[in-house]
């Protein structure tokens, strides 16, 4: 029987964050049970560990949402290793390393005890988020059921990618966030409203003023209608507030919060600067452990 794990991540206390489950001993479970699995957790994602131990210094790992395989997400990464370092490694070790499909994906760790009730902050380099097309403010508001005006002017609303497109909406206060919503039958209306399968809006006005963003995530076309709390979103954020100077120029620290119009209030640590000509950016967050048990 294998194994698995459920914890919190990006969670300052347990049953806030992003969920996820980790299947430690995935190595002999084929890829459609997998799936079946992932759809039966009914998590934004599942992890399947799929070696016997480290390999090439890192840890094979394989990712799912309930509906198909993916290369990379950011909880998932950071919940699975900080799942490593507690159940098979059992020691504070500062750094594991991921082999996922998108390559491979270093996360560090800060010196707390790994058996510690109340989790680790984890932390990881990104992979280089590509920067892709921009999209007319109006047809997203559309979408979100907001009014054009309350889209930010100053910075385009524009998809970024880490493996998956990801477009971001730039608003203007934190009372046009909490009223969005996803109007599914305007995006049927629509030709070419790819822009809309994965929508990630934010504004620098925030629930506590030690946060520098409020964000939301919706993607109900891949059966997550709002997710509270999104590392690849957050990564490819981060590059975005780079590239457009949205705090001015140079390197970026901020504290983004998230999940909170869920009740699952997530708090998210995003960094990023310019580095030979690409945008270096981080993503971490605090991972809690819930629960052990095994698959039957």
């Amino acid at each position: 029987m294998a194994r698995f794990c459920i914890v919190d991540v990006f969670a300052e206390v347990k049953y806030a964050g992003n969920p996820l489950a980790v299947v430690l001993d995935g190595a002999d479970i084929p890829s459609e049970q997998m799936q079946r699995i992932a759809l039966e957790m009914n998590y934004s994602e599942t992890t399947f560990i799929t070696g016997a131990g480290e390999r090439d210094g890192g840890w094979d790992v394989r990712i799912f949402t309930p509906a198909t395989e993916i290369p990379f997400a950011g909880h998932p990464t950071l919940g699975t290793a900080a799942v490593i370092r507690r159940e098979l490694l059992g020691r504070p070790a500062e750094r594991i390393v991921l082999h996922l499909g998108v390559g491979d994906v270093p996360v560090s760790f800060d010196a707390a005890d790994p058996s510690d009730a109340n989790g680790v902050q984890a932390r990881m380099v990104a992979p280089v988020p590509q920067l892709g097309p921009t999209h007319p403010p109006e047809r997203v508001a559309r979408v979100l059921g907001l009014d054009p005006a309350e889209i930010d002017a100053r910075f385009p609303v524009q998809e970024v990618s880490i493996g998956i497109a990801i477009t971001l909406v730039p608003l203007r206060s934190l009372d046009a966030v909490k009223r969005a919503l996803y109007r599914t039958e305007v995006v049927r209306s629509l030709e070419q409203a790819d822009f809309a399968r994965l929508l990630f809006f934010f504004c620098a006005e925030t629930e506590h003023p030690e946060n520098q963003i409020h964000a939301r995530m919706f993607a109900p076309l891949d059966g997550v209608p709002e997710d509270p709390a999104t590392g690849s979103a957050n990564a490819c954020l981060a590059a975005y507030l780079v590239t457009h100077g949205y705090f001015g120029p140079g390197p970026l620290e901020a504290r983004v919060e998230q999940g909170y119009e869920m009740g699952r209030p997530s708090l998210l640590h995003i960094a990023g600067r310019e580095e030979g000509g690409a945008i270096r950016v981080e993503v971490g967050g605090r991972v809690i452990p819930v629960a052990r048990g095994e698959l039957l």
